[in-house]
């Protein structure tokens, strides 16, 4: 059993729940089977369905889950309530960035799904899970951010700007829960290697891995423990912010890169 709940009454005697947002891959499938390894009961939800029942396995939870759409977050909330009536972890980990152009040539669509995922999403799901996080002994929440929400880079605007408000979403979240039992936890990463680029590339696969060249980024199960060491910190700890980014980068955009070799 993780260090974090160990010494919770009843949760002692029955595994903590833990939820987590977009698992079928990169920050959130393997946080999931962190956590998992680590005896939590591990709830996952994502769009694709198949990919995210082979994270579960067999001990975990899969259901469908499009944190853009209302229904189908109170439907899936329904469901864990149903069989699990509390949540320990929410993890929201669902997100993304669309496209990499300058305000002047904004893509409607683009800004719009950034919001919804990113940042509409968040507060869907949070708001959704709060019943079930109070009826933990010691709730938590834990947003995954990104250094975009405290930086900015040209052609970013869309996707910083969502950030920067999960930011404030976060440290807010800690003023209105302040008192209560829960506990809310903000993780930044930097670079890493996951689906993010191809996504916001639109599946140029040559594109999204240019970004990666000369450099080791961080990979998903780097950005994992960062969650699982907050996750499991003794209840009256609180790890507000994990800032974790490749050695290589100072920020969004001073990345040392080596040279191809010729």
């Amino acid at each position: 059993m993780s260090r974090g709940y160990a010494e919770v009454g009843d949760l002692s005697k029955a595994s903590p729940v833990a939820v987590i947002t977009g698992a079928s891959s990169g920050f959130g499938a393997a946080t999931a089977v962190a956590l998992g390894r680590l005896g939590f009961q591990i709830v996952v939800g994502a769009r694709r369905l198949e990919r995210l029942k082979r994270v579960a396995g067999e001990d975990g939870v899969a259901m469908a889950l499009d944190v853009t759409d209302l229904a189908s977050i109170n439907a899936f909330v329904r469901q864990v309530s149903k069989k699990f009536g509390r949540i320990d972890v929410l993890i929201n980990n669902a997100g993304g960035a669309f496209g990499l152009g300058p305000v002047e040539s904004a893509v409607d669509e683009d800004w719009i799904g950034m919001w919804k995922v990113n940042v509409l999403g968040l507060m869907w799901m949070t708001r959704a899970c709060l019943p079930l996080l109070r009826k933990s002994k010691h709730g938590h929440i834990v947003n995954v951010g990104s250094v975009a929400g405290f930086e900015t880079y040209k052609g970013g605007a869309g996707y910083t700007a969502a950030k920067h408000a999960v930011r404030a979403i976060s440290r807010t979240l800690r003023l209105e829960l302040n008192g209560e039992p829960l506990r809310v936890t903000e993780i930044d990463p930097g670079m890493a290697e996951t689906e993010f680029s191809i996504v916001r590339f639109k599946g140029d696969r040559k594109a999204a891995k240019a970004v990666y060249d000369g450099v080791k980024p961080l990979s998903a199960e780097d950005v994992a423990e960062c969650i699982v060491f907050a996750v499991t910190r003794p209840p009256h700890v609180d790890i507000d912010e994990i800032v974790v980014r490749p050695v290589a980068q100072a920020t969004t955009f001073m990345v040392a890169r080596k040279p191809k070799a010729t």
